[in-house]
């Protein structure tokens, strides 16, 4: 059976009861910290070589476990990532863009989804306009935030998107949304409204 034809857990419900029988929670643990074939993972996890054999074969099953390019077994992290994905807002954030300008908030619809920072535009003001949307959604003005604050902040806006929170952060800075003072971070209480592509 190829990868493509392994049953997926379709939700983070379905990967819980994957592992709640505890052989396959211990063979799968075992493979993750490098056992490499059925009889490592026996040995790894404490396991007879049948339950070991049997907890893999319904891991390769649905995915979660498979043989790498070497032949040796490996977690199949991508299998994780789509039962897990759930639309949520990011922290201190709101679903809805709706900033009064039609225009701003078509740029917003298009590079924000779910909360969550798709990727940067291309061009220089629809940039603004996404990093504005994103200080107003994310920081008070006048509020004195630590660094590791808006590092956590901006990681909920770059999850699973092409932006890190430390390009976001110095983005943010050097617009003038954010700015800095011996690791404090602080919005400007006046800015003027970003222009629209």
């Amino acid at each position: 059976m190829s990868d493509a034809d392994r049953p997926v857990p379709s939700s983070a419900a379905d990967l819980l009861g994957l592992f709640a029988e505890e052989s396959r929670a211990r063979a799968f643990a075992a493979v993750a910290l490098g056992a490499s074939d059925a009889a490592e993972v026996a040995a790894a996890a404490g396991l007879s070589a049948r339950d070991a054999a049997s907890a893999l074969e319904r891991l390769r099953r649905h995915g979660v476990v498979a043989p790498g390019d070497d032949g040796a077994l490996t977690v199949a992290y991508d299998r994780f990532r789509e039962p897990l994905r759930t639309p949520r807002p990011a922290p201190d954030t709101q679903d809805d863009p709706a900033t009064g300008d039609d225009a701003a908030d078509l740029i917003v619809r298009t590079f924000v989804r779910n909360g969550r920072l798709v990727r940067l535009p291309a061009r220089w003001t629809r940039k603004k306009v996404v990093l504005r949307h994103i200080a107003d959604r994310t920081f008070e003005p006048g509020v004195d935030y630590p660094e590791r604050t808006v590092d956590a902040k901006l990681r909920g806006w770059c999850e699973d998107g092409d932006v890190d929170h430390v390009t976001l952060r110095r983005h943010l800075v050097d617009l003038g949304h954010l700015r800095r003072s011996d690791g404090i971070y602080r919005r400007p209480v006046e800015s003027g409204r970003s222009e629209t592509a």
